[in-house]
């Protein structure tokens, strides 16, 4: 508080400390984009144009509604980071030779969609903001 008896800007208070319910619902938001990112990885090579429309719009809802659930970008950030480790993983090769994409078009559409559909939900998540009406923008 200022000698004024006014808080400061919001971009000037501490972070909150993070509770155990909002570390078990990241972590919750991480698995489940694992698993988002493998099945989007069968279903966009199994029907290809609606498949991988479905895979991006599946992980689309994810990374969104992670972030509306819990209020904040990290809840988008969360299961963008276990769709990509997810689908990093499924990328690799094997050594016997095997890997679930192939070289395609759709392949790389995927791939390339998926990091831009994060890096847009995560954008559009919601940030801090005041919750007094009286220091809001536009009043």
């Amino acid at each position: 508080m200022s000698m004024s008896g006014q808080r400061g800007s919001a971009l000037a208070q501490p972070l909150p400390r993070p509770s155990a319910g909002r570390i078990v619902a990241h972590l919750g938001l991480f698995l489940l984009g694992a698993v988002v990112g493998a099945a989007g990885t069968l279903v966009q090579a199994a029907w290809f144009p609606g498949g991988l429309l479905l895979a991006l719009v599946g992980a689309a809802g994810l990374f969104l509604g992670g972030s509306r659930a819990t209020g904040s970008r990290a809840g988008a950030v969360a299961p963008a980071a276990g769709w990509m480790i997810a689908v990093v993983l499924l990328t690799s090769t094997r050594p016997e030779g095997d890997f679930f994409f192939g070289a395609g078009f759709g392949s790389y559409l995927f791939l390339l969609g998926g990091m831009a559909v994060a890096v847009m939900c995560a954008t559009l998540g919601l940030g801090r903001q005041p919750h007094d009406s009286a220091v809001r923008l536009g009043k």
